[in-house]
């Protein structure tokens, strides 16, 4: 099943209509045996999945990491999982930074906009414990991908910005909820709609891990979260920083 992409508006919209134009299936290696993401985000406190990010449409180029070094200096600085970016255009990704990423032994979140099944066995392929859906992108087939990922044993972090895709993301069945202060589609960041969402998935019950995204720079903006989220995402200003190790230390 692929998503109607025609209905996704802005920069989110083109990209994920380009990376759904690249999809050509090919054969792939074993699937390696890969940490699990969920254990990780759920062992207590507020865990921090760092990034590995070299550019991004609102930022433009970032830092040129290298994806080895960077997962190890993120796990000495007590990171529990790394997110990688492998969307070449306007990220700077690439999937062997995942192969190369799990040197460090964290679990590894491939970050892209998954757009066709492929794309998940692919993400298992090169060592992959879990992948981000997009609610915005995938829409109604959010379900059929939400099943398809747990079928190849990967996590998969749902990912909503309004309340109405909470809605879709809880009616589909999900486990692992990011709430996104970015609108994708705008590329604005409101600081506030993580722990308003939040707040509001867990008054309808749920009882998942909740994950919080976009524009976290300081500790200080983290302790808002506590007692409702159970992880940050943090991309641009870790890999901004001249010291990886020390800058994920610094909002542990």
């Amino acid at each position: 099943m692929v998503p109607e992409l025609s209905r996704v508006e802005g920069v989110l919209g083109q990209i994920a209509r380009r990376r759904l134009s690249e999809v050509r299936p090919y054969p792939l290696p074993p699937f390696p045996e890969c940490p699990s993401f969920a254990q990780a985000l759920g062992a207590g406190g507020l865990a921090i999945i760092a990034e590995i990010k070299r550019k991004s449409p609102s930022e433009g180029e970032i830092a040129s990491l290298d994806a080895k070094a960077a997962a190890l200096a993120y796990r000495r600085g007590g990171a529990r999982a790394v997110s990688v970016l492998t969307e070449p255009y306007a990220f700077g990704g690439r999937l062997e930074d995942m192969v190369a990423a799990r040197a460090a032994g964290l679990p590894i979140l491939r970050k892209d906009f998954i757009v066709h099944p492929f794309m998940l066995e692919e993400a298992r392929a090169f060592g992959a414990s879990a992948v981000l859906l997009i609610v915005a992108v995938l829409g109604d087939a959010l379900p059929f991908y939400l099943e398809r990922a747990r079928g190849l044993g990967l996590d998969a972090l749902v990912e909503v910005h309004t309340e109405a895709e909470l809605e879709q993301a809880l009616e589909a069945g999900a486990s692992v909820i990011g709430v996104n202060n970015r609108d994708l589609a705008t590329l604005q960041v409101d600081l506030s709609t993580a722990p308003t969402l939040g707040r509001k998935a867990r008054e309808r019950g749920f009882a998942g891990l909740l994950v919080a995204e976009s524009g976290y720079r300081t500790k200080a903006e983290l302790e808002g979260l506590k007692g409702v989220f159970d992880a940050v995402l943090v991309g641009t200003s870790l890999a901004k920083s001249q010291d990886l190790e020390g800058a994920v230390r610094a909002l542990c």
